[in-house]
């Protein structure tokens, strides 16, 4: 039985004869347009018209790597921050500890200038901690005994007088501060030479100077040094400035107040002078043992006919 389509579905040339006339003219193509270019323009349209196309068929793929770089970018950057805010945290570290060396730095170079300046043999002391009990005014230094400090040393610092050794231990020392309720320095007036004592008056950065007429020969801005009649601060060191003076003509005394001219809050090393001056002995009086010499010669001559 003969199977043959109707003639109405022809199907034209066999393939073999289509491929190679497909083939033949791609080839011409190539040809015309490698070595004449006439395909230049045609290229141009069918890439003008798929151009659309293209950016549909690749507008999710696009959509998706934008998205995946972005989280990529932001978790980037949240790591760059992260370690950009550690650098910083580093960075104000060494410049706050740049800095504190730096003042340190500072204050020994002023310490040692007043050392020179005084001219006086002392030991540089450093201050461990302030005292545990809050009602007194004590800093604890890291000097001792054993390093030649010896209670009743003036303590110093580049501005002025701040305390005195009031305990030592073999390797640390008790300092009492001037403004310590308990602590008394005699001064002088340098403008006038007036003496007097100041006192302390349990809060930081205050002295008085008590017992003073109320008309005393004495102003605001008068600074104030050791009289040195104490034997134990040498004199001529700086010791407060007069900010306020209170005056009552009912009262019989002054009210003073002083400004410590030594920083006993903010220095770190201090200076603990030895005053190597030699005050003469306090004088005795002659006059007893005498009397008590007659007394006992006069019994021996009334009790000698007796014997």
């Amino acid at each position: 039985m003969e199977h043959s389509p109707p003639p109405f579905f022809r199907r034209g040339p066999a393939p073999l004869v289509r491929l190679i006339f497909f083939a033949s003219l791609s080839i011409a193509l190539l040809v015309l347009d490698a070595r004449f270019k006439y395909a230049e323009t045609l290229r141009g349209l069918f890439a003008l018209a798929a151009y659309p196309l293209q950016q549909v068929a690749t507008a999710p793929v696009q959509f998706a790597g934008r998205i995946a770089g972005f989280f990529a970018a932001q978790s980037s950057l949240h790591r760059e921050n992260a370690e950009l805010r550690a650098k910083l945290v580093e960075s104000a570290q060494d410049a706050k500890r740049y800095e504190a060396t730096a003042a340190e730095l500072a204050q020994l170079r002023r310490i040692n200038g007043a050392q020179e300046r005084l001219g006086l043999k002392s030991t540089p002391v450093e201050v461990l901690y302030s005292g545990r009990d809050p009602f007194s005014r004590k800093l604890l230094v890291d000097k001792g005994s054993a390093d030649g400090i010896t209670p009743g040393q003036a303590v110093i610092d580049d501005a002025g007088v701040v305390g005195q050794v009031t305990r030592v231990h073999p390797r640390v020392s008790e300092v009492t501060l001037l403004t310590d309720k308990d602590q008394a320095i005699p001064v002088q007036v340098v403008r006038n030479g007036l003496r007097a004592v100041a006192f302390g008056s349990g809060a930081p950065g205050a002295l008085e100077l008590r017992f003073m007429a109320a008309n005393a020969e004495i102003q605001n801005g008068d600074r104030l040094v050791t009289s040195g009649i104490d034997g134990t601060y040498p004199a001529g060191l700086p010791v407060a400035t007069v900010v306020r003076i209170e005056r009552d003509a009912v009262a019989a005394f002054a009210r003073i107040l002083c400004q410590p001219a030594g920083g006993d809050e903010k220095n770190r090393y201090l200076l603990a002078l030895q005053n190597e001056t030699k005050l003469p002995e306090y004088p005795v009086d002659a006059a007893k043992p005498e009397s008590k010499a007659k007394g006992v010669k006069g019994k021996r001559r009334k009790d000698a006919p007796n014997a």
